[in-house]
């Protein structure tokens, strides 16, 4: 949250938003709403990533998640979690543990691949900076490992490319999008994510 009293963040003014509608399951289409338009009205700028925030809020243990896409407050049952980070010292134990090597696929700096570390049980879901939650992973594993959790980048591109081919008329590639975009829907993943047929 801003610290700044003038100012209002994206997060202050969720909090806000969720303050004034405590114990309401709240789907995040009328978050959103409100929270765009009073930050346009205070910055005349649109925010971005609202719905980051409110899964940051979430992540935290400033709201409840009910289910996909539906969140609330109780005042009861806030408690607020830390995110940890690992320090620098840390990571260089885990660096030097794992042998500057990738424990999925074993390449290392000396493959030309870019060493990561890694949280094991992720710290989203309460995973601690320790050593034994730390593991080396090259780039490509640590973002597969991201992405089997987290699609949003995949779907945001389809939606993207949709309407770019939308707006040239590019029927081929419209369908192509849509075929992946339909599978997203079907199974439910990263509905927040709003695709305008």
């Amino acid at each position: 949250m801003s610290k700044n009293k003038n100012t209002k963040s994206i997060s202050d003014l969720i909090v806000e938003f969720f303050k004034k509608n405590p114990n309401k399951e709240m789907d995040h289409g009328p978050v959103v709403d409100w929270v765009e338009t009073k930050y346009l009205k205070l910055y005349n700028k649109k925010p971005r990533d609202t719905w980051r925030g409110i899964r940051k809020l979430h992540q935290e243990g400033f709201l409840i998640k009910v289910k996909k896409g539906i969140y609330k407050y109780d005042p009861k049952y806030v408690h607020k979690r830390e995110l940890e980070d690992f320090t620098n010292e840390q990571k260089k134990q885990i660096f030097e543990r794992d042998n500057y090597k990738c424990v999925v696929c074993g390449l290392g700096i000396k493959d030309g691949v870019e060493l990561q570390i890694d949280h094991i049980k992720p710290k989203d879901f309460g995973g601690k900076a320790t050593i034994e939650n730390g593991q080396t992973l090259c780039a490509q594993h640590n973002f597969r490992k991201k992405n089997y959790k987290q699609t949003e980048t995949g779907k945001k591109m389809f939606i993207r490319l949709y309407e770019a081919a939308k707006v040239i008329g590019d029927t081929e590639t419209m369908q192509f999008c849509a075929e992946i975009l339909e599978v997203f829907e079907k199974n439910n993943v990263n509905d927040h994510i709003e695709w305008k047929k």
